[in-house]
């Protein structure tokens, strides 16, 4: 009886470990270069599209305002 139970649950483990869904990652690659971006008006003041220089000197911008040691010295 043990044993079923045993053989069962065994089953039930073996086929709930088939059904899972592949977790490979699959990601579109662009190929423009991530500083040629959006053309919109909705892009941060201060950026021009396709201007490498601008877009580092943005994601700094952006990195350093999500940065809470200097948000908190800006805040005071």
């Amino acid at each position: 009886m043990i044993g079923r139970i045993v053989l069962i649950a065994a089953l039930a483990a073996g086929l709930a470990a088939c059904g899972e869904k592949a977790q490979t990652a699959s990601a579109k690659k662009s190929d423009a270069a991530p500083w040629d971006g959006a053309r919109d008006a909705f892009v941060a003041p201060g950026w021009k599209a396709g201007d490498k220089g601008s877009w580092e000197a943005q994601m700094r911008t952006r990195a350093q305002g999500q940065n809470e040691y200097s948000r908190a010295a800006a805040q005071k």
